[in-house]
């Protein structure tokens, strides 16, 4: 494993296991992330879970699921007094297996902005 390259993935319920545990049966790279889960946490405990999952890891990179969700915000607040966090919102699997096979951050958003795709007649709404 690469020990200079980790990142948080925080996020609602399972959603940090669940994109983990995809990235690992794509890639085999799941031990580049540490998952965090908000449930149950109060603001003030999302901060210290996630202080202690950076800590922990070393990781500089957070990525969550929500723009204005309570991991995000939890980020933010770090990231205030830790210039060289960087903070990636609305993160879906794309974007982190991206990051996973070595993109850097802006390349990995681009990618996963890219990855969008609407297909019209698939029987939806």
């Amino acid at each position: 494993m690469n020990e200079s390259r980790r990142a948080v993935i925080a996020g609602h319920g399972e959603f940090a296991k669940g994109v983990i545990s995809a990235v690992e049966q794509i890639t085999g790279l799941g031990e580049l992330f540490v998952p965090v889960s908000n449930t149950g946490l109060s603001p003030q405990g999302m901060d210290q879970r996630l202080r202690e999952a950076l800590e922990g890891s070393g990781a500089r990179v957070i990525f969550t699921d929500l723009p204005a969700g309570s991991c995000t915000m939890a980020a933010r607040r770090i990231a205030r007094t830790d210039p060289g966090l960087v903070v990636v919102t609305g993160a879906a699997l794309p974007t982190v297996l991206a990051w996973a096979c070595g993109c850097d951050t802006a390349e990995a958003v681009e990618r996963g902005h890219e990855s969008l795709k609407l297909v019209e007649g698939a029987g939806g709404a």
